[in-house]
């Protein structure tokens, strides 16, 4: 079965990385369906701590080490392909997420994560489009790829990313220590 690479159509300029990975989909697949997956391999998760694996009900929580918690809560699954989640704090908006894998060449597949952010979706668009484009856009693709390079980094070598692996970045990365006088 193929989910829809948009699994909302209602939602306005995704974000979306993709990245090379050298393995068969197969690997990949076992890395990124892992309970608690994000903790050998995103460079700004401290912990994931899973209350329901796998498939469509699936749950669990992204604690960044920036202190930052979100709730992860699966939508779609589909065994090989990927899956869809929504995800946002407690209580929260959210905003939908799609993870999906690709076997475009022979010796290598896709990894692709595409973000639905919710935080600007109710903003006219003639306002939307400048923190969208100066702002957002920018954030999510930096922390996007670092997410992807960290499923590169752990299928191809077998061994948890390092945090900050890929450079810090200000929502997710600890906190930066205040300057004395």
């Amino acid at each position: 079965m193929k989910l829809p690479d948009n699994p909302n159509p209602g939602f306005k300029w995704p974000v979306a990385v993709a990245q090379s990975i050298a393995a068969p989909a197969e690997k990949v697949w076992d890395a990124i369906s892992a309970p608690g997956n994000l903790e050998p391999c995103h460079p700004f998760c401290a912990s994931n701590p899973v209350q329901e694996w796998p498939g469509a009900n699936a749950r669990d929580e992204v604690h960044y080490l920036s202190g930052w918690v979100l709730e992860r809560r699966f939508l779609r699954w589909v065994e090989g392909v990927g899956y869809d989640l929504e995800i946002g704090r407690s209580g929260g908006k959210t905003s939908l997420v799609s993870w999906r894998i690709s076997s475009p060449e022979s010796h290598g597949c896709v990894l692709r994560i595409a973000v639905y952010p919710q935080v600007l979706q109710k903003v006219p668009v003639v306002f939307r489009w400048i923190p969208h484009s100066f702002r957002l856009r920018p954030m999510l693709r930096n922390y996007l790829s670092s997410v992807t390079r960290g499923f590169e980094w752990y299928v191809m070598r077998g061994e948890p990313v390092p945090r900050n692996q890929f450079g810090s970045h200000p929502w997710f990365s600890d906190p930066q220590p205040s300057g004395g006088a």
